[in-house]
């Protein structure tokens, strides 16, 4: 017994072949001369003896036999009991024109091929797309039944190059239509981004803003069908050799398929990320007439925004289609074909965990993008206020081991100095340009100077800040805390934008990085001049991100839990709190300047966003309760001789370990 197998070295390929080793008789597989070197390492791989696996020089676009020679076309005439036919284009984003040629002139070549040499039976690997858009249940038996297969590519291609098997085969033949293939179940291997891999990253965005426990919303959809490849490749292999099932198709689909909402919430738990807790079904937007929701989404604003919301989860718009496909598929022939053999389709529950694990070690995008901060800002001007000490030195210090040039702003000249010279002896290059951020004349000096002599800033660092700890009650008298505040924290980082920004939007290019707080998030109490100040800068900078998005200007804010600077040194019960340090804040910064997210933030600050949000009212009790856990400092109080008294209780610890990075 002879096999002839087309596309060995693709994915269900690769699978098939360990089947048919594990039977009698050569195997024969095309490949094109260039690939040869692969093929050689599968043999390998697979532990072949020699000469069970022979390699037949060919290409599925040569119409002339597979441009096979006539050699290995005399040793394969009449011996060929079964012959595979899998190679084809699977990629649902693929052109036209590439998909026609593989798929349904390949086909024709494959099967001239198959009526010349006499194959026993042709086994065609098809597809589920080959049914279109079907409305309704697809059966087996059906085939001229699809509907809207030129809706796309994929579709009408997998539906011709079946019809061509079905019409032009002289040979018996099998077809097979797999559900979506995805990894394997044991070992969770797959070789591409694919059908559902593409929402693995929205998954892993939200766990990585939200708690695990914390619902979504999210949309139901219908029913996707998903199988893993080792399914496919032993069905295959059963299938095919069981007698009497000749000139018919078989479904190799999951009898129990989920629903986009079911199966994306399968894969969070499996990623240990939020799931939704509550779906929409499609069909409640049904009273839109198809019409209009098409016009819609035709509008350019509409389209614009969709697409850059697709970029940035990664998810081709083409893939959208099986969030809402309107086809089951029956899948009695199989199963009944199946019968006996312990070869069924494992639910996904069962093998999830394995699918993820594989993917987030082997195949997530971020692993293969440069994620160095070197990579993102060697050679760039980096300027980070509030440079002389605490987060800014920390930042400063590690943008400039990774190749950064650093332009180092604050009031006191000696201490940016300092870190000047701490620099330039470690190997680093930066420049000192003294400034009190809140005098604005000042921040145009500085400002102008910086463009004449560096040319411009490329990343900016708003990191210099002022922060007041004072309860309501001792500040009825204290109005000047809230105008020096703001006039720091927002006016000036403001006023620095202004000068910068516009050489980043003519170079096409550049990142504004704000550093804003936790308090932001969580509304804490004590500090309504220092979060007002920093809320402002978040609103300014969400305004004009949408200005200058278009000049390859990002803005970034980053809600910086509570870190152990000179800064709280006045408040002496933080001596107790659970803090970060300059360093893991500065880590924050540098890590904001690879991805250059719109904002950075702990999952403690979101969820306090997100909480504050669905019951302001149970916020406020929760605040309260801290309010009164933590009084004010003798700094606030005007005592400054005072402080061993501030010293938190028992429950005040613990709660501030409860919410930890909270600045009370």
């Amino acid at each position: 017994m002879s096999y002839f197998v087309t596309g060995a070295t693709g994915f269900i390929g690769r699978h098939l072949i360990e089947r048919l080793l594990q039977r009698e008789g050569t195997i024969y597989l095309l490949v094109r001369d260039a690939s040869r070197g692969r093929l050689d390492e599968l043999i390998a791989d697979w532990g072949a003896a020699p000469g069970r696996v022979v390699p037949v020089i060919g290409d599925l676009t040569d119409p002339g036999l597979l441009g096979i020679s006539g050699e290995q076309l005399a040793a394969i005439r009449g011996n060929v009991k079964h012959l595979f036919h899998l190679a084809a284009v699977y990629d649902i984003q693929a052109d036209a024109d590439s998909q026609r040629a593989a798929n349904v002139e390949g086909t024709r070549n494959v099967v001239e091929l198959a009526n010349a040499i006499e194959a026993g039976c042709v086994h065609m690997t098809s597809s589920i797309a080959a049914a279109g858009l079907f409305k309704g249940t697809f059966h087996e038996s059906m085939f001229n039944e699809a509907q809207a297969i030129d809706n796309h590519p994929y579709f009408e291609t997998k539906h011709l190059s079946e019809k061509v098997v079905r019409e032009d085969c002289q040979r018996p033949w099998r077809v097979y239509r797999p559900g979506i293939v995805v990894g394997h179940s044991q070992t969770g291997e797959i070789d591409k981004i694919d059908g559902p891999y593409y929402f693995f990253k929205l998954i892993q965005k939200i766990r990585s803003v939200m708690p695990p426990w914390m619902p979504q919303i999210g949309v139901e959809g219908r029913k996707i069908n998903v199988v893993p490849v080792d399914y496919v490749a032993a069905a295959m292999d059963h299938i095919a050799h069981r007698p009497g099932l000749n000139f018919k198709a078989f479904h190799l689909t999951d009898p129990d398929p989920r629903t986009a909402g079911q199966l994306i919430n399968i894969f969070a738990k499996a990623a240990h990320a939020p799931g939704f807790g509550l779906r929409v079904d499609p069909k409640m937007f049904a009273i839109v007439p198809p019409a209009v929701r098409a016009g819609l989404m035709m509008l350019p604003p509409v389209r614009r925004i969709s697409d850059n919301l697709l970029s940035d989860l990664g998810i081709p718009r083409e893939v959208l289609v099986y969030v809402n496909y309107p086809t089951d598929f029956d899948c009695r022939e199989a199963e009944a074909a199946l019968q006996g053999s312990g070869i069924s389709c494992p639910p996904l529950e069962s093998y999830a965990e394995v699918l993820w694990d594989y993917w987030e070690r082997n195949l997530d995008p971020d692993l293969f993008r440069d994620r160095s901060l070197a990579g993102a800002i060697a050679g760039k001007r980096v300027m980070i206020t509030g440079a002389s000490s605490g987060i800014g030195k920390a930042a400063a210090l590690e943008v400039a081991a990774a190749g950064g040039i650093v332009l180092l702003v604050a009031r006191t000249p000696e201490k940016l100095e300092q870190t000047r010279e701490e620099i330039e002896a470690a190997g680093g290059e930066a420049y000192t340009h003294p400034c009190d951020l809140a005098d604005m004349a000042e921040i145009d000096r500085m400002a102008e100077e910086v463009i004449a002599e560096h040319g411009g800033v490329d990343v900016l660092v708003n990191n210099a800040g002022r922060s007041i700890r004072r309860s309501l009650a001792l500040s009825y008298d204290r109005f000047h805390d809230f105008e020096r505040t703001m006039q720091l924290n927002y006016f000036g980082a403001v006023r620095l934008i202004l000068k910068l920004v516009p050489g980043m939007r003519q170079r096409g290019s550049g990142h504004v990085i704000n550093i804003s707080s936790i308090g932001v998030q969580t509304n804490t109490p004590r500090f309504s001049a220092y979060v007002a100040s920093k809320s402002a800068l978040d609103a300014f900078s969400r305004c004009v991100a949408s200005e200058i998005v278009d000049d390859g200007v990002k803005i970034t804010t980053i809600h910086m839990p509570l870190v152990r600077t000179p800064m709280i040194a006045p408040t002496k019960i933080y001596d107790a709190f659970p803090t970060i340090s300059p360093e893991e804040a500065a880590e924050m910064i540098t890590a904001a300047m690879i991805t250059r997210p719109k904002k950075v933030a702990t999952g403690l600050g979101s969820f306090g966003e997100v909480m504050y949000a669905l019951s302001p009212n149970s916020m406020d009790a929760i605040l309260n309760t801290g309010y009164k856990l933590f009084p004010d400092s003798s700094a606030a109080k005007g005592d400054r001789d005072s402080g061993a008294s501030e010293q938190a209780s028992t429950e005040g610890i613990a709660f501030a370990h409860l919410m930890k990075g909270v600045h009370w």
